[in-house]
Order: structure tokens, then C-alpha cells, then sequence
């Protein structure tokens, strides 16, 4: 299902918080649970995830995780501050050390001037820290390789 380098990046991403000693959540919108299905294909990794939000509608990102209805009318789903409080909100529902959040356009369509199809936000929230951010505009791959390319930076953030 992976390719071989995406799961030595989730073999990374969990070996890192097995040295922590932390657990992993994830707050997924444009992939739709495959990050964290990426980190459960590898053996063993149920020491480390502690559970993935599938947090698809608007709705679902408010009710789940927490962020402000108002969050998302002022800068969108696809924002910095959305992802951040997708991140955040995954950290204070979960028994996790570490949360990574993501939300962007994988298309085809649905973009625009201002925010085309292929951006994606992610964030980074641990616990005791600052949350990061990153705005990736992958452009118009296609649908399945906006995500897989989401996925794989995903992970990377985590390590």
C-alpha cells in the first residue's frame, strides 16, 4: 500500500517518540486517515499511536478537536490557525506527546487564486512547546499524489 520510503519515514517518526517516550496522534482532513495508517502498517507501532481524528467537514474539526466554528469562517479550513488548532486540539484530547495536523486542497478542483490545489498546512504541536507550522504548495499532482506527498512531509515533521 506504502512505498518503501514512506514506511521507513513512519519508522523514523516512531522510533523518535519511542526515544521520547511519548505517544502520537494525528488530526487528518485532505488525507483522511492515512498518515496514521501509515504508522500502523509498521509492526509494533501500538506502543507509540495513541489514536488518528479523521476530521474531514468543518463540523467534524469542531466537534473532535475543538477548533472554533469562528476559526475557520474568519481564515478557512485550509489556514495556518485552523491547522494549528487541529493540532493543538488533537494534543489536549488524546494521551499523546505529540500531535501532527494537516488540511489542504487535494483536488482536482476546489482551489483558487489564493489557496490552489495542492496547498496543504500542516502542524506540529508537543506538549510543553510552540506549535509549528508549514505551508507546502505541492501544485495540481492529482488527488492520490497531493495526499501521498501530505503523508510524507507529515512524517517527516515529526521527526
Amino acid at each position: 500500500m506504502f512505498s518503501e520510503a514512506v514506511l521507513e519515514l513512519a519508522r523514523n517518526a516512531l522510533a523518535r517518540c519511542r526515544e521520547d517516550g511519548i505517544m502520537l496522534a494525528t488530526a487528518e482532513s485532505c488525507t483522511g486517515g492515512l498518515i496514521v495508517g501509515a504508522l500502523t502498517e509498521v509492526p509494533g507501532s501500538s506502543d507509540v499511536v495513541d489514536r488518528g481524528f479523521v476530521t474531514y467537514s468543518n463540523e467534524a474539526k469542531s466537534e473532535m478537536l475543538g477548533v472554533d466554528p469562528a476559526l475557520i469562517m474568519s481564515f478557512g479550513a485550509v489556514s495556518a490557525p485552523v491547522a494549528k488548532a487541529m493540532a493543538e486540539g488533537a494534543l489536549e484530547r488524546s494521551n499523546a506527546g505529540v500531535a501532527v495536523s494537516v488540511t489542504g486542497i487535494a483536488g482536482p478542483g476546489g482551489g483558487s487564486a489564493e489557496k490552489p490545489e495542492g496547498l496543504v498546512h500542516f502542524a506540529v504541536a508537543r506538549r510543553g512547546d510552540t506549535t509549528l507550522h508549514l505551508e507546502n504548495r505541492f501544485g495540481p499532482l492529482g488527488r492520490r499524489e497531493v495526499r501521498l506527498a501530505t503523508v510524507e512531509q507529515a512524517l517527516k515533521l515529526i521527526v
